[in-house]
């Protein structure tokens, strides 16, 4: 199958409904336009989003059963390739992306036909417009290319930022767009002013009366290519009587620096970042806190929403369950990771859980659960403790 095939086979191909718009409670418009685009081009948001999706995609994915790890092969899937065109880090960066711009992410549940989840795909940049067909609902998409695709709720894991006004789609990003254009503009003023001060460096003033403007610019031109250049290196104009020469000095005004990181901070926190965050400087409790604010919810709603989605209600009945987990540890300074073989010593984790903290390769042998001999059962030391009195 050639490519043009495969996106076909994805996505259902020329496959076309007569829809209904769909009735949300309270009214609100079925119709959503891609909104943040402009925004995710400006350097600070940029930086945040990247920082949330790279956080974010660093996460493994267990698919259990019973509680207990099962069905490998949809856990390779997830994890190595989910798609035709990424792997499963790719997956959760773009999904965490696009969440972020537009406050609402979709991915298709590609499904063989037996209904066995066969590809995640997080659906690009769009037009989205809620339609009802025999009852159901359906998500239409319209793409910058003129592709017009629909799928039903049922093959589309949702998730959502901001979720207030409506009940399928989060709130624009509207509220940070102030910010967005007064940094913007600062920006703009302040690399205008520089240009436009440095141009002018000086006054020619002629003192020959009755010039033509042709001798006048002849004369300029003149004196700009003799001193006005580089080659000049000791910086000293010879002029004549006839020539007078007033240099201009003018400071561009810019921005004050507090009101520019005030701009960026009101971004840091409309994304839950800081610096510290950005430039990889924080230490272990605010990593910490950052993971529980801004990645285990991410993470939380990815997996109650891909186990509800690609899981019929029987096969969740058997706690079929689909989760993503980072590596909380992962966020703990070294010396933190290493005061941590007081539990290996003590049995409450196990030689291998350690090594994974310290991103080390596993042990045969290192699951099992060892005891320092000098640590024993406080009833245990009782017991000795009769026999030898």
């Amino acid at each position: 199958m050639d490519l043009r095939g495969a996106i076909k086979s994805i996505f259902g191909g020329d496959k076309k409904i007569t829809a209904s718009t769909w009735k949300e409670i309270g009214g609100y418009t079925s119709y959503f336009s891609s909104f943040g685009a402009d925004a995710y081009a400006n350097e600070v948001v940029r930086a945040c989003i990247r920082t949330l999706s790279e956080h974010t995609s660093k996460a493994n994915v267990k698919v259990l059963r019973d509680g207990v790890e099962g069905n490998i092969a949809l856990q390779k899937l997830i994890q190595y390739r989910p798609n035709l065109y990424m792997n499963g880090k790719d997956f959760l960066y773009k999904t965490r992306t696009l969440l972020e711009i537009n406050n609402v992410a979709f991915i298709y549940i590609m499904r063989d036909e037996y209904g066995k989840c066969t590809g995640l795909y997080p659906m690009p940049k769009a037009e989205y417009e809620a339609v009802e067909y025999q009852g159901r609902l359906y998500i239409t998409f319209r793409f910058s290319s003129g592709i017009v695709m629909t799928h039903s709720w049922e093959d589309l894991a949702v998730l959502r930022k901001d979720y207030n006004s409506s009940d399928i789609w989060g709130d624009t990003n509207a509220p940070i767009l102030t910010s967005l254009d007064l940094l913007n503009t600062t920006g703009e003023g302040m690399a205008n002013a520089i240009k436009s001060t440095s141009n002018l460096r000086g006054i020619l003033k002629l003192t020959k009366s009755m010039l033509s403007d042709e001798d006048k610019r002849r004369s300029k031109e003149q004196f700009v290519a003799d001193y006005m250049n580089m080659a000049n290196s000791s910086g000293i104009a010879s002029i004549d009587s006839t020539q007078e020469f007033t240099p201009i000095t003018i400071r561009p005004q810019i921005a004050d620096y507090k009101n520019i990181e005030e701009l960026r901070n009101n971004i840091y926190r409309y994304y839950g970042v800081n610096e510290d965050i950005l430039m990889s400087k924080a230490d272990s409790d605010q990593r910490e806190a950052f993971y529980e604010a801004k990645i285990e919810p991410f993470l939380l709603a990815l997996s109650l929403e891909l186990t509800n989605k690609i899981f019929t209600s029987k096969q969740r009945g058997f706690l079929n369950e689909i989760m993503f987990e980072s590596n909380r540890m992962s966020y703990m300074s070294m010396n933190e990771k290493l005061a941590l073989v007081a539990m290996v010593d003590r049995g409450a984790m196990t030689p291998n859980e350690w090594r994974q903290a310290l991103n080390l390769a596993p042990l045969d042998g290192g699951d099992t659960p060892i005891r320092r001999l000098d640590t024993v059962p406080t009833e245990s030391t009782e017991v000795e403790d009769d026999k030898q009195g």
